[in-house]
């Protein structure tokens, strides 16, 4: 994982990352990324709906995949830890899943010990590294270490690819890792869309944007493209909240708007 004391945290400005820890309640964040979170809020004012939102779809996804029999998860775009953590969901269901997490933000990898601590059976591993470079990605020891790719990997790119640009080559980059995974993976995204409030989401791309951070919010048809040549499980491309809610998930209330992502899981035939 690499020596962390040496890391530049480069706190004096904002990062997506800790913008995402502070809508959720976490203690992670630093002025620079308040100040940036503040802005967004006014642009947009359901966005802690929407990262709380999102956060559950992915304890639904892990949870009902882990009990299908996945016992691998590439989680890219890890964030700041914030229990549960992907592993901790899968391995209550799966003790010896096997979980690596990725992120580019230099505090993710200060915090990292704390996605490290595996079930006994289980194993987890970090790697500090970019999406917008899969195969550097893809080569890390940790990675190859961890996950056998002769075997299913449930790859997760949870609130990740609207930060990745059309010029980054969005479509690409998820067309590398998708052909690097063997039959039997699958993919799981969340991507904000402007198809339930387009001048909300357009305002709350253009703060990210005046903080440093560009983005790209998607309609349905641009992110279907993502799962394109995979099998979508049921119930499809669907709001965020309505994949698979749970009796209990509190989503009784919450608006397309409010959810603000469209969400699927995908299989490799």
């Amino acid at each position: 994982m690499g020596d962390d004391s040496t890391v530049d945290l480069e706190l004096d400005r904002a990062h997506s990352a800790r913008m995402y820890d502070y809508y959720l309640g976490g203690t992670t964040n630093f002025p620079a990324d308040r100040e940036a979170a503040g802005r967004a809020m006014a642009a947009f004012p359901s966005i802690l709906a929407t990262a709380r939102i999102n956060r559950r779809f992915m304890h639904r996804s892990v949870r009902h995949l882990a009990r299908d029999g996945m016992r691998q998860f590439l989680d890219i775009g890890t964030g700041i830890p914030t229990s549960p953590n992907l592993h901790e969901v899968a391995q209550r269901e799966v003790p010896d899943a096997h979980v690596v997490y990725t992120d580019n933000d230099p505090i993710v990898l200060a915090h990292a010990r704390a996605l490290l601590h595996s079930h006994p059976a289980g194993r987890t591993a970090y790697v500090h590294a970019d999406v917008t470079a899969p195969q550097a990605l893809l080569a890390a020891s940790e990675v190859r270490e961890t996950l056998d790719f002769s075997q299913p990997i449930a790859l997760s790119l949870n609130a990740l690819l609207h930060f990745v640009t059309d010029e980054h080559g969005a479509h690409e980059i998820v067309e590398h890792l998708k052909d690097a995974l063997p039959s039997g993976s699958t993919l799981a995204i969340a991507h904000v869309t402007p198809d339930f409030d387009p001048e909300g989401i357009a305002r709350l791309t253009a703060a990210y944007r005046a903080s440093g951070t560009p983005g790209q919010a998607r309609t349905r048809a641009e992110i279907a493209r993502f799962f394109d040549g995979w099998e979508l499980l049921d119930p499809g491309i669907t709001p965020s909240h309505q994949w698979r809610p749970d009796p209990d998930d509190q989503n009784e209330n919450v608006t397309n708007k409010e959810a603000a992502c469209y969400a699927g899981v995908a299989r490799k035939p």
